[in-house]
């Protein structure tokens, strides 16, 4: 099973959503904006990506909170309080997990 942690706003997001659909491989879709992120999800984001792979710098709201100063504990806390801080999509099947910019890298996950 595929799981896609999406934001409906994002192009690349609905992009990375369409190619799995065409594949028609089976998806759980979670939209993070909506339903919030756990410690837990981020942490094992962390783990298998780096936090830096996960955390959208380009912000204006990442800049303004100087996050770029703060420690992995402060940033995991934002990316709670401001999910569209995490960089999308985040796609996972198993073990593997790759952030799906382009969104054709998700069809690694799918074809591996």
């Amino acid at each position: 099973m595929l799981i896609v942690y999406h934001n409906p706003r994002c192009s690349k997001s609905r992009a990375c959503l369409q190619l799995i659909q065409e594949a028609g491989v089976p998806l759980t879709v979670i939209d993070y904006i909506k339903n919030g992120l756990t410690l837990d999800s981020l942490r094992a984001f962390v783990t298998k990506l780096g936090l830096d792979a996960i955390v959208r710098k380009n912000e204006t709201l990442y800049k303004e909170l100087h996050l770029a100063e703060a420690d992995e504990v402060t940033i995991l806390q934002a990316l709670i309080d401001y999910p569209q801080l995490l960089q999308r999509p985040i796609a996972i099947v198993g073990e593997k997990v790759v952030v799906a910019r382009p969104p054709e890298k998700v069809l690694e996950l799918i074809h591996d």
